[in-house]
């Protein structure tokens, strides 16, 4: 018997973005988050760094907009930026009512207020953090209150396989509607119907497109995918940011070298212990990422290097210990004493800055469907996204769309009949080896031909390989019962393409796209966005989903 559920919010993904909002409209009406596995695995509960908000009396908005706006290379909205920016002070209040423990430190006034590191790009120190751990802190604090929450029900051990939208069900509504998701619960192999008046994307980015990255398994860019096959448009899927310091170890999967380690004065050093950034930016370390990526992919390149280092040990062991503890004790476990010697370190991928298009209360292109945090393009980081807006992107959007739903929620609502999954005409695979081949493929050829510098060439044998792969997925995803692993193939290979096609249309480099045949920016025409439209359809598109 087909298992069905109904709610008032259903918010697919367990991060920041997602608990916070269904923190703020949970009082209000019944809510349902879906997880991939357990909540802890999302991208927040691994973030280090912190998040940025105006906090000092010797900053301001007016800075922080300027910082954010110079970082995202003339791309960011600047409406956004001022609406992200001003609303971030009364979120970090708010969580710190939740009981979010932010580091503090006690001023010569006696008064005891937060600790505010500073972060490349940034002109001021306002960055909140809870020492370098502080995804956990917040991930761990908004997850225990959801917990105790009536209104709120996890169901973790679950992936979303698809949006259900009235044009899918063939319902003649003039506007195309947002109703529920189809979702796998991973534990019985089944597809379960969730109902809701209101859908969320929270679901994160897509960093695990590309063979290195400081992402968690589970950043597959579902949410895009999801809303693309239903029906929105997305924007500046070519800006794709990669981290400049994640642990270089062969154990180590890519752990984030926090960039507070470099706000703190480490420095990046090439093997023979020489400096290097100078050469680059006037700013040195505290650049912006893309610059120092870019720095440290040529340096690696020119000398045949598997790796450079990051150098903090020249301030004091009880400094290092206590301002990062989580780095301290992660690479002793790898035998490297960052007290005494510098950090082996290499660019990976780390954040999506484009995203589905949404406006300030997260509204997508279709009706009662939202899209927050990472999964959004809201136009806060244009071509490049400053150190710690993530963070303040999650929160303040969160709160925005939970006040727009609330604003609605005492409507009458009648929920449509849905049609259940069918898999009447599928067999369980017994060839399972075709996606693990095709996975590994996809991310190699993603790293080589679309990763930190980019040729039109490199990008053309992408978009050939990324067709090939399209082709056998869908067939596989037409005979097949369909797994967690085959979902997440389908939707990074959707997203791959969307990379590619976003990144051939942008012909000058600008932030995070670098490409060595228009090594420079276009200064002769207003910058913007690459913005692509469902109607524009894809080998994806064509293949007709099993429903």
């Amino acid at each position: 018997m087909p298992i069905s559920y109904q709610h008032d919010v259903l918010i697919i993904g367990g991060g920041a973005a997602g608990l916070s909002l269904a923190l703020r409209v949970a009082d209000q009406c019944k809510v349902a988050i879906i997880t991939k596995g357990p909540s802890k695995d999302g991208s927040t509960y691994y973030a280090q760094g912190g998040m940025s908000a105006v906090l000092s009396s010797d900053d301001s908005f007016e800075s922080h907009i300027q910082d954010t706006l110079k970082a995202g290379g003339s791309l960011s909205n600047k409406k956004t930026v001022e609406f992200a920016v001003e609303h971030g002070p009364e979120n970090i209040r708010w969580m710190q009512e939740l009981g979010v423990p932010f580091s503090s430190e006690i001023f010569k006034s006696g008064k005891r207020e937060l600790h505010l590191t500073r972060e490349g790009g940034h002109t001021h120190r306002r960055v909140v953090h809870a020492a370098d751990a502080t995804g956990k802190a917040m991930s761990d604090t908004l997850e225990n209150h959801a917990r105790q929450h009536d209104n709120i029900t996890f169901f973790e051990h679950h992936i979303s396989v698809d949006l259900i939208t009235t044009e899918k069900q063939n319902y003649a509504d003039a506007t195309n509607t947002c109703i529920g998701a189809y979702v796998l619960n991973k534990q019985t192999n089944r597809i379960e119907t969730f109902q809701a008046r209101f859908v969320v994307l929270a679901t994160g980015g897509a960093s695990k497109v590309y063979l290195y990255t400081s992402n968690p398994d589970g950043s597959t860019g579902d949410g895009i995918a999801m809303a693309w096959r239903a029906g929105c448009s997305v924007s500046n899927m070519e800006f794709n940011q990669f981290h400049p310091t994640c642990l270089y170890h062969p154990e180590a999967k890519s752990f984030l070298i926090t960039e507070a380690v470099r706000g703190e004065g480490g420095k990046l050093l090439l093997p023979d212990g020489k400096q290097f950034m100078h050469k680059f930016d006037e700013r040195g370390e505290l650049a912006p990422r893309d610059i120092v990526a870019r720095a440290i992919d040529h340096e690696m390149k020119r000398l045949g290097a598997p790796c450079v280092y990051l150098d903090i040990s020249h301030r004091s062991p009880a400094f290092i210990a206590s301002h990062f503890p989580t780095i301290h004790e992660r690479c002793l476990d790898f035998g490297i004493d960052i007290t005494k010697e510098p950090i082996p370190v290499v660019p990976a991928a780390h954040y999506t800055c484009g995203g589905v298009n949404t406006d300030l209360n997260g509204k997508t292109d279709i009706s009662n469907l939202y899209a927050i945090g990472e999964t959004a393009h809201t136009g806060l980081h244009g071509s490049n996204r400053l150190a710690s807006n993530s963070l303040l992107e999650c929160m303040v959007f969160a709160q925005s769309t939970a006040n727009d739903i609330t604003e609605q929620i005492s409507t009458s609502y009648q929920y449509k009949k849905i049609s259940n999954w069918d898999e009447s005409r599928v067999t369980d695979s017994d060839e399972d080896v075709v996606i693990s081949h095709n996975w590994d493929e996809l991310r190699r050829f993603m790293w080589d031909y679309v990763g930190i510098v980019r040729t039109n060439k490199r990008l053309e044998r992408a978009m050939h390989r990324v067709s090939l792969l399209q082709h056998e997925i869908a067939e596989y995803y037409s005979n097949f019962r369909i797994s967690s692993d085959l979902i997440e193939l389908r939707n990074l290979t959707l997203v791959a393409e969307l990379i590619i096609r976003s990144a051939m249309l942008r012909k000058e480099s600008r932030g995070l796209h670098f490409s060595l045949d228009y090594p420079t920016a276009d200064e002769s025409t207003i910058a913007r966005d690459t913005i692509l439209k469902p109607q524009q359809k894809s080998i994806t598109e064509k293949i007709k989903i099993i429903q």
